[in-house]
């Protein structure tokens, strides 16, 4: 089955040769990639409309800091969270816990797991458990008029199938792009 395939263990040799560089090198490529999720993340606050399909590819630059080390993309993340504050804060409650923290369990997820199932389901279980709290705890309304302020098993269904296939898009997207920059980098 498709979704029991163990990934490539090419990730794990990348993860190995990026722990051998320097801590200056990391620390530069953790702010470029937080600072890509800021734009990213805000281009729906400062271009209305399109602006709103470009915020969510925010999660590749903190799925791609995690990917190569769990730290440096927690790192990312928290000062992501932190340039978010203060350049667009409007966006700052939805980025940790939806585009953020998938990118944190994705990524987190190639350390851990090796089939594609335990990866998505990662992902997956992160991202409900942000819009939950989102929905149901801050009452913000991340889904617009679709998502009440009350619990509803169709809702959450919903919700689960959409944070499944939406997980399962990030990976895919996440392995074509590790083996494109395979080439280069390792």
């Amino acid at each position: 089955m498709y979704f029991l395939k163990p990934v490539s263990d090419d990730i794990r040799l990348f993860q190995k040769r990026f722990n051998q560089h320097k801590n200056t090198m990391k620390y530069i490529l953790m702010s470029m990639f937080a600072c890509i999720a800021v734009i990213l993340q805000s281009a729906g606050g400062y271009l209305p409309g399109i602006g709103f399909f470009i915020s969510p590819i925010a999660t590749a630059p903190i799925l791609f800091c995690t990917m190569f080390s769990i730290r440096f993309g927690l790192k990312s993340y928290f000062l992501t969270i932190m340039l978010l504050f203060i350049l667009q804060p409007t966006e700052l409650i939805v980025f940790p816990f939806t585009t953020g923290l998938l990118g944190l369990g994705i990524g987190s997820s190639f350390f851990f797991f090796r089939k594609r199932l335990s990866m998505i389901a990662s992902g997956a279980i992160l991202l409900i458990v942000g819009i939950m709290c989102l929905l149901f705890v801050f009452h913000f309304p991340v889904l617009g008029p679709i998502g009440a302020h009350s619990f509803s098993i169709l809702t959450t269904g919903c919700i689960l199938l959409f944070t499944f296939f939406y997980s399962w898009l990030w990976v895919e997207i996440a392995l074509v792009i590790f083996k494109r920059l395979k080439k280069i980098l390792i």
